[in-house]
């Protein structure tokens, strides 16, 4: 049953200039923190406006940031890596100031901030669930509601004179410009693809020439990303690499703990080698892998590293108890490559979200298929 009107205190009543606190609570929204609320270290102050004081956040990074960016790098509280959604400054901004939009996700948020050192301007901070903005406009989480629903909570009609949101670029595919407008009387303006760019966009009255409208996606950039990658798989590696070492112990005259000890960790090693080559080595050489497609990439890879194994296990004098081992892991190889490459889909721009269907459609199929025919020869190999 709805709530009935009559049973609501009518302080929201045209003409009326009640506390915003009241208007608030009548909408279902929570009034935004004040500003001695925000317990952080890079908040600096707090900057007053007509609806009371707002976090000041500091430009400049301290060693703390940058310890927590790389925390977060190697999957260290990378789930819980983010700030209070709400309105912040940075600078001493007048009404007129800029308004700049970005995720709750703090790295997102400190890219933002240390960009914009020396500027004066508005920060607003959607609730993502601390996922940063490319993501997040992906998964439906900085969209058109929620900023529509920030600018209310945070009263930012009455913070700023202007109508004008600065929005990331990559941002764009989950938020209608028009349906903004329409809604909350902001006009969205496309910022540039990197924050670093900002001072330039600003320098241009707010024009973004066709080089920072570019993502490049450079080496240093994939990189950086290589070391999530490893953690995320390491536990599902570690496991399968366990399961390996135990079943190489079986043998025609049945289980041998001395077999398992030289085989088992030279299987360990290979199914390592795989990993290692679809989370960092495939995303360091993506551009002069062959195909476009990942997991095409991936497989190409795979059969490089097979072509390094088969001429070291040439020269080492066989290192398989028989062919069929050896071609069980010329297959899997492949396929945990291409599996593990293809997983970098959500990280690059070099396929899109109907590519990132299409390809899985046809190779997921080939994985799976791989990789249980190089298992099953690998299982006839410890009896052949």
């Amino acid at each position: 049953m709805s709530e009935s009107t009559t049973d609501r205190p009518s302080c929201c009543g045209p003409g009326d200039s009640p506390p915003p606190s009241c208007c608030d609570a009548q909408r279902g929204q929570s009034p935004p923190a004040p500003a001695e609320q925000i317990d952080a270290p890079w908040v600096e102050g707090a900057v007053p406006t007509p609806v009371g004081d707002v976090p000041q956040a500091a430009t400049t990074l301290t060693q703390a940031d940058r310890s927590g960016a790389w925390k977060v790098r190697w999957g260290i509280g990378r789930m819980s890596y983010r700030v209070e959604p709400g309105l912040y400054a940075v600078g001493s901004p007048t009404d007129a100031a800029p308004v700049f939009v970005t995720a709750n996700y703090k790295m997102s948020f400190d890219r933002l901030r240390s960009a914009l050192g020396g500027r004066d301007g508005w920060i607003l901070v959607l609730d993502t669930h601390g996922i940063n903005v490319w993501c997040a406009a992906g998964k439906g989480t900085f969209s058109t509601d929620e900023m529509v629903r920030r600018i209310e909570v945070v009263r930012l009609d009455r913070v700023v004179s202007h109508r004008t949101l600065v929005v990331p670029q990559l941002g764009a595919v989950g938020v209608a410009a028009h349906e903004v407008r329409a809604r909350s009387g902001f006009a969205v303006t496309y910022g540039p693809i990197r924050a670093e760019d900002l001072p330039a966009f600003l320098d241009a009255q707010m024009t973004a020439t066709p080089e920072m409208r570019r993502v490049k996606f450079t080496f240093r950039d994939r990189a950086a990303l290589i070391p999530a990658e490893l953690v995320m798989s390491a536990k599902y590696v570690l496991l399968a690499a366990v399961c390996f070492a135990l079943l190489s112990g079986l043998n025609r005259s049945g289980y041998s703990f001395a077999l398992m000890g030289s085989s088992g960790a030279m299987n360990a090693m290979l199914l390592a080698i795989a990993a290692v080559g679809g989370a960092a080595i495939a995303p360091a050489l993506l551009p002069w892998l062959p195909g476009r497609a990942l997991a095409i990439k991936g497989a190409s890879l795979g059969m490089l590293l097979n072509l390094g194994i088969v001429a070291i296990t040439g020269a080492a004098g066989g290192w398989f108890e028989s062919l069929w081992s050896l071609n069980g892991w010329l297959l899997m190889i492949p396929a945990v490559v291409s599996f593990m490459t293809m997983n970098f889909t959500g990280a690059t721009p070099y396929t899109s979200l109907s590519g990132v269907r299409r390809e899985m459609r046809f190779a997921v199929p080939g994985q799976v298929f791989l990789g249980l025919a190089g298992l099953v020869l690998w299982v006839v190999g410890r009896f052949a």
